[in-house]
């Protein structure tokens, strides 16, 4: 066999770094090498650690056209081009596996992949991203406001020093496009993903779930149903009861509906050195069995040509908290412009207090929280900026779907 070789970084316009001697002194150092064009061309089974898209994909792409096999756990790569890499791998006969992609140390994607092709897999939901977890946890369980929440995560090694991938959502619409596409055998581009993240999580929206029995947690969600494929990521309320509520610091955990096996749970770590390279060896070892027999393992399937479900056929209960200044006819006036809009309420509460951080505030101000029957994301929001139009709202309000399962 030719050698087994992992791209540690890689740029462009400087000579590359394979492995550094210095961080591995066991490897013998006639095994090493800064030529990534050898590496992708003349090795068994590449293992592409370097991240992003470039220059990541075009030697993925080379590895795999020259007969490599290929071990990634770049889920920026794959939710932009993973059909492509997935049509090269097949064309050559060669593996392209990447279990770290999601979920860390999960075993995710090969039962996604493998074990579930013959059912038809309608649904997976599921908490994908450590960092903001354990934001949202210590926010929880601790009582701390966003900015305190993530420098502690920071401090503790659990975020970036710029974590906007995982705050805004990046990193787990990401992995909701890998898992919708291996999921529905449908080409899904992280493009196609609706992206929201936990950034406007105030210590009052964690106060009011607390009080109401419920949790938030940002969501990784992707569908297929009668409207389409959908991959949705954003924070919700769920019942302090559900199995998701009970995800706490970095873990990840994720649900998958398939029609006869019905409902399966997977949890486990979901970030991490030792948790990624749990999974990165153990597709490596998978990769070089196959490689030995002369084989190659399933493929990864992309038949659908399904369409993508228009943001308005996704309706879910929203709550909804205003700032205000409290004075009468509030709650008439902004009943009225639900019903304007055809959104039902199901139930308000004026008895929380707003913080000193809130916009405007000046110890008269209440916290009106409104909680919708089903309805769609842009019915909503538009309902949500005519109210705000009133002189009597103040800064800008809080918007949460409600998980009904």
């Amino acid at each position: 066999m030719r050698s087994v070789s992992a791209v540690r970084s890689c740029f462009p316009a400087s000579p590359a770094c394979i492995l550094k001697p210095s961080s591995a002194p066991w490897v013998d150092k006639t095994l090493l090498t800064t030529d990534t064009e050898k590496v992708a061309t003349n090795s068994d089974i590449v293992v592409e650690l370097i991240g992003g898209l470039e220059p990541a994909c075009a030697l993925v792409l080379k590895a795999l056209d020259c007969g490599a096999s290929v071990v990634t756990a770049n889920k920026a790569l794959l939710a932009k081009h993973g059909p492509e890499l997935y049509r090269k791998a097949a064309e050559k006969n060669v593996d392209l596996y990447f279990e770290a992609a999601v979920g860390g140390a999960i075993p995710l994607i090969r039962p996604l992949r493998e074990s579930l092709t013959g059912d038809r897999v309608t649904s997976v939901l599921g908490i994908l991203n450590g960092t903001t977890n354990y934001i949202l946890d210590e926010m929880t369980t601790k009582g701390l406001d966003f900015d305190v929440a993530l420098k502690d995560a920071q401090a503790k090694g659990y975020a970036e020093a710029d974590p906007t991938g995982d705050i805004e959502g990046e990193d787990a619409a990401n992995k909701a496009a890998i898992v919708a596409s291996l999921a529905f055998h449908a080409p899904v581009s992280v493009d196609d993903v609706s992206m929201e993240g936990i950034t406007k999580i105030t210590a009052d929206d964690i106060a009011a779930a607390t009080a109401e029995g419920k949790v938030v947690k940002l969501l990784a969600v992707a569908e297929n149903d009668e409207n389409g494929v959908s991959a949705r990521v954003y924070p919700a309320l769920i019942d302090a009861e559900h199995p998701l509520a009970s995800v706490h610091g970095s873990f990840n955990a994720a649900f998958v509906h398939a029609e006869a096996a019905d409902d399966l749970m997977f949890y486990g770590r979901g970030a991490g050195g030792a948790a990624t390279a749990s999974a990165v060896v153990g597709d490596i070892v998978t990769v070089a069995q196959h490689r030995v027999q002369g084989t190659a393992g399933p493929q990864v399937l992309i038949y659908n040509d399904l369409p993508m479900a228009p943001l308005s056929a996704s309706r879910a209960p929203f709550a909804v908290r205003f700032c205000i200044c409290d004075r009468p006819g509030i709650l008439a006036a902004i009943s009225k412009t639900f019903g304007d809009h055809g959104i039902s309420i199901n139930g308000v509460n004026q008895d929380l207090k707003p913080t000193p951080h809130d916009p405007g505030y000046s110890g008269e101000l209440q916290t009106l929280r409104v909680v919708t029957h089903p309805c769609d994301e842009i019915t909503l929001r538009q309902t949500v900026e005519d109210v705000c139009k009133f002189s009597f709202v103040i800064g800008e309000p809080s918007i949460l779907r409600v998980m009904e399962r």
